[in-house]
């Protein structure tokens, strides 16, 4: 039986649990600037051994910072860094092109999609997509599929991707998915279709290649955090870290949400990524370190429909021009 892990578990009571788990896996993760979740991650799983932990990242001098980071905590960990931009397509193929060139890596059992944007104002990637949709969804999309033979090679291997309730703000807007250019764009509602999409996604890789690769792939819901960099951005008065809850008034959004500390905030990703007992529930979306309940947990069902899910898929295998068959 799991252990009864709740939205109190801190990371690093997960990654003493997952110890032998950990130990002599490869690691590869996005957003690990300091003062993220995936910089907490990586410094509470590098504690126990893990073989490679792969740093990636657009900003070399924090990617490097990170690495420093890790290697003070255990010198015995082998890190590498990797420059990519999610928002730009191309970027993202020749960052994937780098990794599938390491010989020395030849398995990566663990992806974690934690790059992410939020209520950003509107602008286009250069590829023309709106940029919380191309960041947070369709840049690790392809990079996800480009790297996916060398996950696919690892014993147990999962790809851990990085949603939020933000969800419950829109479904998918199949028909309008760049807000017409800008002008129908709300910041919020954006990010809830990104955050949707994400959640689709997992769905999508478990059914496509759960079988036949063994992979699991899980999005994950890390809770508000009073810590996290990912909305600092904001007017205090959507988002004001010294109050102990918030309120975003957006449609049916967000209502009350409980902030969570930094360690709290980090264990859904370390759960996600090594919890032994999930299988049974691959593709799920996951928080307060356990599988979500559509009848107890706020979730929508536009973000669990393997319907929408296969629709989207093909949807962004034409967004980025290239299909992947499994």
């Amino acid at each position: 039986m799991p252990a009864p892990y709740n939205s109190q578990t801190t990371s690093d009571e997960l990654v003493a649990d997952y110890a032998n788990i950990i130990k002599d896996k490869a690691v590869l993760i996005t957003g690990v600037t300091t003062g993220s979740l995936g910089h907490l991650f990586v410094k509470s799983i590098a504690k126990e051994n893990p073989a490679w932990l792969i740093l990636a990242g657009r900003n070399a001098e924090k990617l490097s910072q990170t690495a420093k980071d890790i290697t003070s905590i255990n010198p015995d960990v082998s890190v590498r860094t990797l420059r990519i931009d999610l928002g730009s397509l191309q970027s993202v193929r020749e960052a994937a092109t780098t990794v599938n060139s390491w010989d020395d890596i030849p398995a990566i059992d663990v992806l974690v999609n934690n790059a992410a944007i939020a209520a950003t104002e509107f602008k286009l990637s250069p590829e023309g997509l709106e940029l919380q949709l191309a960041v947070n969804y369709l840049g690790p999309f392809l990079f996800t599929n480009l790297v996916m033979k060398k996950v696919a090679a690892a014993q147990e291997p999962r790809v851990v991707l990085l949603s939020s309730d933000g969800h419950r703000l829109s479904p998918f807007r199949f028909g309008d998915y760049n807000f017409d250019g800008g002008k129908m764009y709300n910041r919020w509602i954006a990010y809830g279709q990104s955050k949707t999409a994400v959640m689709l996604f997992a769905i999508s890789l478990a059914q496509k290649l759960g079988v036949n690769h063994r992979l699991q792939a899980y999005s994950v819901h890390p809770g508000a955090s009073v810590w996290t960099n990912l909305l600092g951005h904001l007017d205090p008065n959507e988002w004001a870290p010294e109050y102990r809850n918030m309120h975003i008034q957006v449609g049916n959004g967000w209502e009350e949400v409980e902030l969570k500390t930094a360690e709290t905030a980090a264990a859904t990703h370390v759960y996600a990524a090594f919890d032994p007992n999930l299988k049974a529930n691959n593709g799920s979306y996951l928080l307060d370190c356990h599988v979500a309940d559509p009848f107890v947990d706020p979730v929508k069902p536009w973000a669990t429909s393997n319907v929408e899910a296969e629709k989207l898929w093909r949807l962004s295998e034409k967004l980025v021009g290239q299909e992947f068959s499994y």
